[in-house]
């Protein structure tokens, strides 16, 4: 199993201990059984030794459960706080293009559904073990009474776990079709929430996509999880019918065909009676572990390409000894789960671009699997990036980057384009839709690799090993730009006077007020949103500035505002900035006005 796997590779050691505490909780239990059977067919006198034994059996027994549950709900514990830090980290840590291919809506549901998955099977584990370990003592306890009526027992255990299997198959490929309709799910929900207005306004949409779409796909969930359920309680209870018509026929139908002590009978009888409960729970628990098995293989299926080496060394995070030497170990025959990385070069399911031209790693590359297992990590980040430096100038050399379409030979290439920035120089960027500035500056911002060519700061050619360091030059506030409610990163008690000028200067002074670095709101116009991610980009104090189209959500007032004061203010402190812009009444402000036309820089 995946998720015992995963347990497994956290902690050996931990993991051995509360096994062979489990075991010897398991051994007492069944000599419990075996004490208690053999004073029930005891012609002897009551006896103080007896009760004794028993009570000894019963604290070593609880003892042991005690310390094997407890180490395995700090390791599980600790293992869901690794999962879900790492898998943070390695989404953080894979090219933006291939996060947009996967898109947000699988995203999403990875990092709720499938890791909640995970955690809930991980957090059964513990009961999983001692359950386990009791079955496993019993089972000895029975071979110990009579090896010949085991073998009777054991032939019709195994035929209730096979029938179990192949019942549960059924269960387990529902699941993963269940599995299947959440990212659609997860797709209808953000329609819901950003579609509000759509839907509000027409009624026939509101009905259709309702009807059509959300209730058909919950219906859909919906029927899979019922069948994939019903499947695991039908195997269950056959298992349950089996184990009962044991107990008959050890009791009822053995004596008629040989001879067999009564106290062996009764031994059987009272063991597997003792049975049905650690059997029940380990039947109730494997549906999670399924669960969670199907969640693990929907996290290596999403085949997200981590960062190259460099990048991922670069993006520091504070993690343990293991974890780091995994990290910079990642080479084209790492192993990880579900692939050797010698596949890395020959396949891709995230960027159909072509194969020659990303620096650092090829648009075929492959990556199933985020790997899990083995890993220290911790929350408290730290960041050792060299600090940017101020540049005497940027240039761009020959840089290109295409978008290619599934299965299709035309593609839409941006360059290649030969450029160079200044600083205290202001740059428009112009164009019509569709004719590739937004991907100009993710090129330019370092989010996007480009295929051809190479980006030189003083002369200095950015690759793979100091990539991360060059995207601390740019502050940026994009067309689909996110605003984190908090200024994180900013030692904010030092800005307080800073941050109050800003907030005057942006006239966001009566509406927002920022305590301990955070906004008291974000629940604001979209232009004044914006205004809030420029006062976060301001407070950055990067020596590159790229704004996207920022002014196309502010009104007439404070859009004169940006051109004629806000963008003039940071030239004037040495600042590059790159504006995307179609509000030529300004062009004359720009030292250059740049223009774009499907890809090409005229």
């Amino acid at each position: 199993m995946n998720v015992i796997y995963l347990l497994l590779r956290s902690s050996k050691i931990v993991v051995a201990i509360a096994v062979f505490a489990g075991l010897v909780s398991g051994t007492c239990s069944a000599r419990i059984i075996a004490l208690i059977n053999s004073a029930i067919n005891s012609s002897t006198t009551f006896s103080f030794a007896i009760i004794w034994s028993f009570l000894a059996l019963v604290l070593i027994a609880v003892t042991s459960r005690f310390i094997s549950e407890l180490c395995l709900i700090r390791l599980s514990q600790k293992v869901i706080f690794d999962t879900r830090l790492l898998l943070c980290h390695r989404i953080l840590a894979s090219p933006l293009r291939c996060l947009e291919e996967l898109g947000t809506s699988r995203l999403l549901a990875t990092l709720t559904d499938d890791v909640q998955a995970i955690s809930d099977a991980v957090a059964f584990i513990p009961s999983l073990c001692i359950a386990g370990a009791v079955v496993i003592g019993c089972l000895f306890y029975l071979i110990y009474l009579s090896w010949i009526v085991f073998l009777g027992f054991v032939t019709f255990l195994v035929i209730a776990i096979l029938s179990y299997g192949i019942i549960t198959q059924k269960a387990k490929q529902s699941l993963e079709l269940a599995r299947a309709e959440q990212d659609k799910l997860f797709s209808h929900f953000r329609a819901i929430t950003e579609g509000t207005k759509e839907l509000k306004l027409n009624q026939r949409r509101r009905e259709a996509f309702f009807t059509e779409e959300l209730e058909f796909t919950i219906d859909r969930s919906r029927r899979y999880n019922i069948d994939g359920m019903t499947s695991f309680t039908i195997g269950l209870t056959w298992s349950q019918l089996l184990l009962f018509f044991v107990i008959g026929l050890v009791d009822f139908g053995l004596p008629r065909v040989m001879q067999i002590d009564p106290s062996i009978l009764s031994g059987y009888a009272l063991t597997i009676i003792f049975l049905v409960v650690p059997l029940d729970a380990i039947t109730t628990i494997l549906p999670r572990v399924s669960k969670a098995s199907i969640a693990l293989q929907k996290i290596d299926a999403m085949n997200l390409k981590l960062a190259s080496r460099s990048e991922e060394i670069s993006e520091k995070f504070d993690c343990s000894p293991d974890l780091t030497n995994k990290i910079r170990g990642y080479t084209s025959t790492t192993p990880m789960h579900g692939l050797n990385l010698e596949e890395m070069s020959e396949k891709s399911d995230c960027v159909p671009a072509p194969t020659n031209r990303i620096r650092g790693y090829t648009s075929k590359t492959r990556l199933r699997g985020l790997n899990l297992y083995n890993s220290e990590f911790h929350s408290r980040k730290t960041f050792e990036t060299t600090p940017p430096i101020e540049f005497e100038q940027l240039k761009l050399e020959g840089i290109s980057h295409a978008y290619w379409g599934e299965g299709e030979e035309n593609h839409f290439t941006l360059g290649s384009i030969d450029l160079t920035f200044f600083p205290q120089e202001v740059v428009f960027l112009v164009g019509g839709n569709g004719s590739g500035k937004s991907t100009f500056a993710k090129l330019l911002t370092g989010l996007y690799i480009p295929e051809t060519g190479k980006i030189l700061v003083d002369g200095q050619p950015i690759d793979d090993r100091n990539r991360d360091w060059y995207r601390q030059h740019f502050s940026a506030v994009f067309s689909d730009f996110y605003l984190f409610d908090k200024l994180l990163g900013l030692e904010c008690a030092k800005l307080d006077n800073q941050i109050q000028d800003y907030l005057v200067k942006l006239h966001l002074d009566s509406k927002v007020k920022v305590k301990e670095g955070k906004f008291s709101t974000t629940a604001l116009s979209q232009g004044q949103r914006k205004r809030l991610a420029l006062l976060s980009a301001y407070l950055e104090d990067r020596p590159f500035y790229v704004f996207d189209e920022w002014a196309s959500d502010q009104d007439p007032v404070f859009k004169e505002i940006f051109y004629t004061q806000l963008l003039p203010e940071l030239k004037s402190r040495g600042k590059t900035v790159l504006a995307i812009a179609h509000d030529d009444r300004y062009f004359h402000l720009a030292d250059r006005v740049l223009k774009l036309d499907y890809g090409k820089l005229i």
